[in-house]
């Protein structure tokens, strides 16, 4: 065994996993690569392949579509054949349905699911790291921008380097006792280019292939039609669009198919910019307004995960509530009687602050290092 330790690394047969396998493995590590099979739309993969199989140069060609597909797993064995490691792919389908039943009850309630979180928390760095120990890793891996460092002796989660690829917003959720078995090799770099150029210099397969930008079960993205599909009784719940004052100005297939901050395709048109500023479940309304109606000062965050001590008096913080959206200055506080709830206060008002969305908190003196983060539940 390496003296560096053994780590299971999560490959999803996309150009950063795989060249977080190559790093790793330069950097003496004991590599065992696990493909998550999921159970997404024309998967047909229904068994463990074992680790001295799953290197067969035999494989297909390189795929460029999906994310955890066949194809993707099919990648995943062309790049452990290269690189000469072991490859795992597991059956996670019946816990991917968690995921999945999480993304559809989400619309239903009139909130907007970030499942691309979710699968992180219950599967990349749940499921997987009970592998782990099942199999004596001592770290499990992802291809990840972001970063594990050392503040005051203790392990914490940092930005990636890559500003425009920081994936620490999709992170928070990793336990902090993980904090110390997790590697993310490829936050260190600085442009996606330079994971490119490491990935041709490695020999990988897939130095080319294209990022993946869908959720994997919605590879058409008709987010819509997929939650329809899922629970039929939606498909006939037509509603009413109102504006601020209650006005009714038109009919809707179903608050569902609306997201908070939405323009295009509101199905009114007033002469002027209109948005879809927040929906009712319960009634079945959707409510238009100005963009000035989207902005919010506050909301109540549920489901805390925290990397670190965190006080009880309000303290100052960047807060982050769109993946692809920027820190903003802010505060922030435990709940006195719920210790899973805490509130945001932001300095200037925020767009479309949106229940449903993971809430990630910064620390204002070292932006780079994340605080915790949770799930908005309110918005005012």
């Amino acid at each position: 065994m390496s003296s560096k330790g053994k780590v299971l690394l999560a490959m999803s047969g996309g150009v950063d996993s795989s060249v977080a396998a190559a790093l790793l493995k330069d950097e003496g590590y004991e590599v065992v690569g696990a493909f998550m099979r999921l159970g997404s739309p024309g998967e047909t993969l229904d068994e463990l392949v074992p680790a001295g199989e799953a290197c067969s140069t035999d494989a297909p060609k390189l795929h460029k579509q999906g994310c955890c597909s066949v194809g993707d797993a099919a990648d995943a064995r062309l790049v452990a054949a290269e690189l000469d490691i072991p490859l795992y792919v597991l059956n996670f389908r019946k816990d991917f349905r968690r995921v999945i039943d999480y993304f559809v009850d989400e619309y239903a309630r009139g909130r907007t699911p970030n499942p691309c979180v979710r699968c992180n928390d219950w599967l990349k760095f749940g499921r997987l790291h009970d592998h782990a120990e099942h199999i004596g890793a001592d770290f499990v891996a992802s291809g990840h921008y972001a970063r594990i460092g050392e503040i005051d002796g203790r392990r914490t989660l940092l930005r990636g380097k890559d500003t425009s690829k920081d994936q620490s917003y999709v992170l928070f959720g990793i336990p902090s006792d993980q904090l110390a078995s997790t590697l993310l090799p490829i936050g260190d770099y600085e442009t996606k280019q330079e994971v490119r150029d490491l990935a041709h210099r490695f020999g990988l397969p897939v130095f080319n292939k294209p990022d993946s930008q869908e959720i994997c079960f919605v590879p058409d993205n008709d987010y819509a039609s997929f939650v329809e599909r899922e629970r039929p009784e939606l498909v006939q719940a037509s509603g009413e669009i109102r504006d601020r004052d209650g006005n009714v100005l038109g009919e809707h297939d179903g608050q569902h198919r609306f997201t908070i901050g939405q323009r295009r395709k509101v199905g009114v048109a007033l002469g002027y910019p209109i948005y879809v500023v927040d929906k009712d479940p319960q009634t079945n309304t959707v409510t238009i307004g100005g963009e000035e109606d989207l902005l919010a000062t506050e909301c109540i965050v549920g489901e805390a995960n925290w990397l670190t001590d965190i006080g009880v008096d309000w303290s100052e913080c960047l807060a982050r509530h769109r993946y692809n959206g920027e820190a903003a200055p802010a505060r922030f506080r435990i709940s006195p009687d719920k210790p899973g709830e805490f509130s945001v206060e932001f300095e200037v008002p925020q767009r479309a602050v949106t229940p449903g969305q993971a809430m990630v908190i910064y620390d204002s003196t070292m932006p780079d290092r994340v605080l915790g983060g949770g799930w908005i539940a309110q918005v005012s």
